[in-house]
C-alpha cells in the first residue's frame, strides 16, 4: 500500500479501495513562476470555482493548482454523495477521524506539488474542508510522514486555512513534541488561519481551538484573524490580506 504512487488522474490507491479524484484546474502565473500553491475547495464544491477567484488575485508569480475532491457519501449530510476530501460524520472533537481519507487527500496534494521545479516554493491553502486538509498536511509535513507512516515527500513554505478546522487535533501535540526534527519543522512553517465570527457551518470556536492546538504543538509562526459579521464565505478584504501575508513569506 503506497499513497506516494497516486497520480493526478487515477486517485490514490489504498488497500481497501481506489479513491478517484475529480478534475484538476491550473491557473498559470502571469509573471515569473516563483511559487506553487495547491488550493482546496470546501464540501460539495469543485476546483473550478476557486480557480476563477484565484486567477484574479494580484499575485502574478504564483501558480495555483485547484484539484477536485472525490465524490463519496458524506455522513454529516445523511449519506448524500458529494465532493469531499474525507468522510466526516459530525463536526466534533469527539468524533472519529477518517485517517484513510485524510492521508489519501494529503498524498494527492503532495503529489501535485512534487512535480514542481526544485527552486519553486510550495504551499497549500483551502476553504472549510479544504482548509482541514491544508492543516492536516501541515502536521504531516512537520512529522515527516502521513498518519499511516509513509514519508511526506515535499517541503512546505506556507499554509492557509479559511473557515476550517484541524483534524486529529487531540493527538498532534504528542506527535510533534516527540521529535526534535518535527518540532523544528513545526516552528518554521508559516500558517495563516481566518474565520468569520458568524460562521454558521464551521463555528468560529472551531477555528480558535485549531489555532490553540497548533500553537501548543509548536507551530509558532501562526496567525489567526477573525472577521466580524462574516459567515461561511470569503470577502475581498480577506483575500487582500491573504495576498499581503503571502508576499513576504514566499519572497515574491
Amino acid at each position: 500500500m503506497s499513497y506516494s504512487n497516486s497520480s493526478m488522474g487515477s486517485g490514490s490507491r489504498t488497500a481497501r479501495r481506489t479513491i478517484e479524484f475529480g478534475r484538476t484546474y491550473v491557473v498559470k502565473p502571469k509573471g515569473k513562476h516563483q511559487a506553487t500553491i495547491v488550493w482546496l475547495h470546501g464540501l460539495g464544491d469543485n476546483g473550478s470555482s476557486w480557480a476563477q477567484l484565484l486567477e484574479n488575485l494580484p499575485l502574478p508569480n504564483i501558480k495555483w493548482i485547484c484539484p477536485t475532491a472525490p465524490t463519496r457519501p458524506v455522513g454529516i449530510l445523511g449519506g448524500f454523495p458529494c465532493t469531499a476530501w474525507f468522510e466526516v460524520g459530525e463536526l466534533s472533537e469527539d468524533g472519529p477521524d477518517d485517517f484513510e481519507g485524510l492521508d489519501a487527500s494529503a498524498a494527492h496534494v503532495a503529489n501535485l506539488l512534487s512535480t514542481e521545479p526544485a527552486d519553486i516554493k510550495l504551499g497549500i491553502g483551502g476553504f472549510s474542508m479544504g482548509a482541514a486538509i491544508a492543516l492536516y498536511s501541515a502536521t504531516c509535513f512537520a512529522q515527516g510522514k502521513y498518519g499511516n507512516g509513509y514519508p511526506y515527500p515535499v517541503y512546505l513554505r506556507a499554509i492557509i486555512g479559511l473557515r476550517g478546522w484541524l483534524p486529529c487535533a487531540r493527538s498532534v501535540r504528542n506527535k510533534i513534541e516527540g521529535s526534535h526534527e518535527a518540532a523544528r519543522r513545526a516552528a518554521s512553517l508559516p500558517i495563516l488561519l481566518s474565520h468569520g465570527q458568524c460562521d454558521e457551518v464551521v463555528p468560529h470556536n472551531y477555528g480558535e481551538r485549531s489555532y490553540h492546538a497548533l500553537s501548543l504543538a509548536g507551530f509558532r509562526n501562526i496567525a489567526f484573524k477573525t472577521y466580524e459579521g462574516i459567515g461561511h464565505y470569503t470577502v475581498p478584504k480577506e483575500m487582500d490580506e491573504v495576498c499581503n501575508w503571502l508576499n513576504p513569506r514566499l519572497g515574491l
